[in-house]
């Protein structure tokens, strides 16, 4: 996936977010669909990271894979 592309999704999802945030009251449903569009970000967002930091010691940015959603979740802001 070519560093457009992971933009791109992040970007759809985002105003996925957004949009159901913007309602008051949020079903289970809702709730649970923030939740994974949250996780789906942060492994993006990792990914992106990841193909920065290969890039930058002259590897190969395609070999950069999306983590497990509990080890990137575990990372400190």
């Amino acid at each position: 996936m070519a560093d457009e592309d992971i933009r791109s999704r992040i970007s759809a999802l985002v105003e996925e977010e957004h949009r159901l945030r913007e309602n008051g009251d949020h079903s289970d449903d809702q709730r649970a669909r923030i939740a994974q569009l949250e996780q789906d970000l942060d492994q993006l967002w990792d990914l992106l990271r990841q193909r920065d930091a290969k890039r930058q010691y002259g590897q190969d940015p395609g070999e950069a894979s999306p983590r497990p959603e509990p080890q990137v979740e575990n990372y400190l802001q």
